[in-house]
């Protein structure tokens, strides 16, 4: 395995629900768009730059960088032209793709179905423990973005800022605020069942933000040992395996050095979420070069966590009141929205942002996360013809590659 050293290359995955084109309901066809584009059913193919996954549930089909990739800008082109591609093959089916983090009107203990090709095993054992009939595993769709370390020192400094900068993460990408047809309550509900659909076993999840480890020894110790207890009496037959089984909001990755980021909702079209990452990875950039990193590891879960929960909540809107969160990042002593903290942030890294990605940030900075376009848009009318015209648009968004509400 070939190690890389901080942001010198990067690893994007997007989920994307397959629908059918009438009534926009959950379609349980991955296997056969795979078989379209393949000719048999495999797991993964590789479609040059980028590669074409299945997931646990059978309707939800990942797109991601096919191996490790030097350059994010160009990414939004090339999952859009997936994408379409995607829809083209689809439309004979009466098929097509839809973004967002959630189904708006999936009731999941009838419409979900579980992927049963390759990896089924794993699958159907997670099921077996889970009950993977719930909104929080078969109604979820997300950005992870995969970022390399090479060594102790480097594993570090990038842990120590994902960590505080997570619990920031929902309230810039939050985009999931209805189920079954409802307006939750939480402008990200994604997140929101993420945090209990393991509280079988709460050692997989712990608190969604990682304990204070700081190498790999520790990590193991602290984190994979006992999430490797735990699941014993589970999996007697040893096929789980405890990267795949850390399910925090980030999650390092020793066996190819990596923090896989996961709390980020996905977007209406690759524009959107690519724009994210960029900009996630600029912040980081400027906080491991500018911040103190001894004041960053001191931040611990308990206190990261209620403004993870905040931010869930009400996303660019949640107040952050912690003076000692705040103070990490050199802001004054007042309470900020999380918007303000985002545009303060913005405001240190713009000069690393291209034209394309400025103004997409600056679009959501004004007009509010996704979740809020959407409640926007909606405007307190949750019939169904009114979500279905309002998603109906979204899959347009992802079509055409642009923002909604734009």
């Amino acid at each position: 395995m070939k190690k890389y050293h901080l942001f010198e290359v990067f690893g994007i995955e997007l989920e994307y629900m397959l629908v059918n084109k009438k009534a926009l309901k959950v379609a349980p066809q991955v296997d056969e768009l795979l078989l379209l584009k393949n000719g048999e059913i495999t797991s993964d193919v590789e479609n040059g730059e980028v590669a074409w996954s299945n997931e646990l549930v059978a309707h939800v089909v990942e797109l991601k960088t096919n191996g490790p990739t030097k350059d994010l800008e160009k990414l939004s082109q090339k999952f859009h032209q997936n994408i379409i591609e995607i829809n083209t093959i689809l439309s004979p089916k009466q098929l097509q793709l839809l973004p967002t983090a959630s189904h708006p009107l999936m009731n999941p203990f009838t419409d979900t179905k579980l992927w049963e090709h390759s990896y089924s095993e794993v699958y159907a054992l997670y099921n077996r423990i889970f009950n993977c009939k719930g909104h929080g595993w078969s109604n979820v769709q997300s950005m992870h973005i995969n970022l390399p370390f090479y060594d102790d020192n480097e594993f570090e400094k990038l842990h120590a800022a994902i960590r505080v900068l997570l619990p920031l993460l929902p309230s810039l990408a939050a985009s999931s605020p209805i189920f079954e047809g409802k307006q939750t309550g939480f402008k990200d509900s994604r997140m929101q069942v993420y945090k209990t659909n393991q509280k079988e076993i709460p050692v997989l999840a712990g608190k969604v933000i990682p304990e204070r480890v700081f190498s790999k020894a520790a990590y193991y110790h602290q984190i994979f040992e006992p999430i490797n207890q735990a699941i014993q009496p589970y999996d007697t037959a040893k096929i789980l395996e405890h990267h795949f089984l850390n399910s925090r909001g980030a999650i390092a990755r020793f066996d190819r050095n990596a923090i896989e980021i996961r709390v980020l909702d996905l977007q209406e079209c690759p524009k959107g979420d690519l724009a994210i990452a960029i900009f996630i990875v600029e912040v980081l950039k400027w906080m491991i070069n500018n911040l103190n990193l001894e004041q960053l590891k001191r931040l611990h879960e308990d206190d990261l966590l209620p403004i993870l929960n905040e931010t869930i909540l009400a996303a660019e809107e949640a107040k952050i009141e912690s003076m000692e969160f705040l103070a990490a990042f050199g802001l004054a002593e007042r309470s900020y929205t999380a918007q303000e903290i985002w545009q303060y942030l913005f405001e240190k890294v713009v000069d690393k942002l291209n034209e394309e990605t400025k103004e997409t940030l600056q679009f959501i900075l004004k007009n509010g996360s996704l979740s809020t376009r959407i409640i926007k848009a909606l405007n307190n009318d949750f019939s169904e013809e009114n979500i279905f015209s309002v998603y109906k648009n979204l899959a347009t968004c992802l079509q055409e590659n642009k923002l909604f509400g734009s």
